[in-house]
Parts: structure tokens; C-alpha cells; sequence
């Protein structure tokens, strides 16, 4: 465990990274458990698009330095991204045991995480790190209601992922009449 949490650490100053899935695409739908405020629920990207654009970011691991520091700024800007009719889903490979911790002491109960211990939706979004296969690159995508792929960005430093999402929102909702 500690070489796997040196290794994040490690990984953490990788330099920029382009997102593999690209605007213009169409985001692969996915199903899976999620944890918000502590408990878990089925969550299902075609229902939450239903409701507006959904920031579905990609991190390595629950309780790591990085992303801490991800989740807690996705905490802060959730009310931003609820004003603009938006949905905020993490994505991991942990267990829905850790996430429903998670959810509630990193993401402060404002999002919810979802579970990914298959990796399916990790390598339907190629979001799986190359330098540890067995964890997320943390990659962002903002994903508009009609399930196409407006923004995507991979970079190992958490703090750029939300400004960086909350602007594609806040452009995508200018241009669609909000």
C-alpha cells in the first residue's frame, strides 16, 4: 500500500497529458453503483443527462494526497455546477465500501463517486493510467445532455479540473440558451 500511494504521489508531477476520447464524440453510456452522502445507489449517465450535462472526472484513488484535494474542490464548486444544471460524478476503481466513506469526509456529501473495480468505464473513456494500469489517469470530460463529448482533459495535478470543467459549463450553457 505504500508503494502504491508513493507511486500516485509520484505520478502526481507527470506532465500534461491529452485526454484520449475527444469533443465531438459520443460519451460510451455506463450504469454502475455510486455513493452519495454515504450511500450507495445506482447511477446511470443516460438518466443524469436527462437533467443537464454531467462533469464525469476520472481520479486514481479514494483517500490519495491528489485526490483529496480534487474532491474537496469538487465540493466547493458543486453548488456552481447544481446552478448551471449540472451533475458532478467521480469515477474509481475502489470499492463502493471506500466510496461510501469517501463521499461523505473527501466529498463532503456534495457529489456523488462511483465504483469501478472492473475498469469497464475507465477503458471505455481511456482514462486508465499507462504508468499503473490498475488505476485512473485523472482525466475530466463535461458531457452535454445529448451525450456528445464539449470538453476533455487529462493532467495529473487535481487543481486545474474544476475551474477547467465549470468553464466548459458555463460556455456550453451560454451558447444553449442559459
Amino acid at each position: 500500500m505504500k508503494r502504491t500511494t508513493a507511486l500516485i504521489a509520484m505520478l502526481c508531477g507527470t506532465p500534461l497529458a491529452l485526454a484520449a476520447l475527444k469533443p465531438g464524440q459520443t460519451a460510451p453510456d455506463f450504469s454502475t453503483q455510486a455513493s452519495l452522502a454515504g450511500k450507495a445507489f445506482d447511477f446511470s449517465l443516460a438518466s443524469a443527462l436527462k437533467k443537464g450535462p454531467v462533469v464525469l472526472y476520472f481520479y486514481p484513488a479514494a483517500f490519495t494526497p491528489g485526490c483529496t484535494v480534487e474532491a474537496h474542490e469538487f465540493a466547493e464548486a458543486t453548488s456552481q455546477f447544481q446552478a448551471l444544471g449540472a451533475t458532478v460524478i467521480g469515477v474509481s476503481h475502489d470499492s463502493i465500501d471506500t466510496l461510501n466513506r469517501f463521499s461523505v469526509t473527501e466529498c463532503r456529501n456534495k457529489f456523488a463517486v462511483a465504483a469501478d473495480p472492473d475498469q469497464h468505464i475507465m477503458k471505455a473513456y481511456d482514462a486508465v493510467l499507462k504508468a499503473e494500469p490498475l488505476y485512473a489517469d485523472r482525466t475530466s470530460y463535461v458531457i452535454a445532455p445529448d451525450g456528445r463529448i464539449i470538453y476533455s482533459y487529462t493532467d495529473m495535478q487535481p487543481d486545474p479540473h474544476v475551474a477547467n470543467t465549470l468553464a466548459a459549463v458555463k460556455k456550453w450553457k451560454a451558447e444553449h440558451g442559459g
